[in-house]
Formats: structure tokens, sequence, C-alpha cells
């Protein structure tokens, strides 16, 4: 039988840019640092967003990873490979492949 589960949505907050470099193929990739309420404490975490200039395309990840270095190595894993946004979830499942 199938039944209803019911999960809380955890938001990042209080967004800001840890680290932001612009390629040369015109595209923004930016490290963000947030927060998250998990359990009644708070979760520093790091996210990646890529914004084309051009089209105005952007693709986010709000909570990539707890570790600063991961999010900063796969932000520079995008960088030299001039990943565009919208090939930033597929970027990432290789990463998390790579990684584990």
């Amino acid at each position: 039988m199938f039944g209803l589960i019911k999960r809380k949505k955890h938001e990042v907050m209080d967004k800001t840019v840890y680290l932001e470099v612009f390629g040369d193929n015109r595209v923004s990739y930016r490290v963000i640092s947030g927060k998250i309420n998990w359990e009644d404490s708070e979760i520093i975490t790091y996210g990646v967003e890529v914004e084309d200039s051009r089209t105005g395309q952007k693709e986010i990840i709000d909570d990539f990873s707890r570790n600063i270095e991961d999010a900063v190595d796969f932000a520079e894993m995008l960088i030299i490979g001039r990943i565009p946004p919208y090939r930033l979830y597929n970027r990432a499942l290789n990463y998390l492949l790579i990684s584990i």
C-alpha cells in the first residue's frame, strides 16, 4: 500500500556570495554560503550558481555541500570546462559519482 509521507522543506536562508568568477565565455560562476535550520540548529551550507550574461539563463544548487572545499572544487571544474547553466545538474551528478 501507498501512504503519504510528510517532509519538512528546508530552505537556505541568509545567502551571501563567497566566491564569484566571470569566465571568458561570459558566464558567472558563484559559490554561495547560506544557512539551513535543521532540528533547532543552524547548519552552514555552500551552493553553486551559474549565470549566463548573454541569455540571462541561471541555474542554482542552493545546498551543494557542507564543505567549502567541495563547493569551490566543483566551481573550479565548471570554470575549466566552460560549463553553461543548463548543464549544471548533469555536472553535479558527475562530480558526485567521482567524489563518492
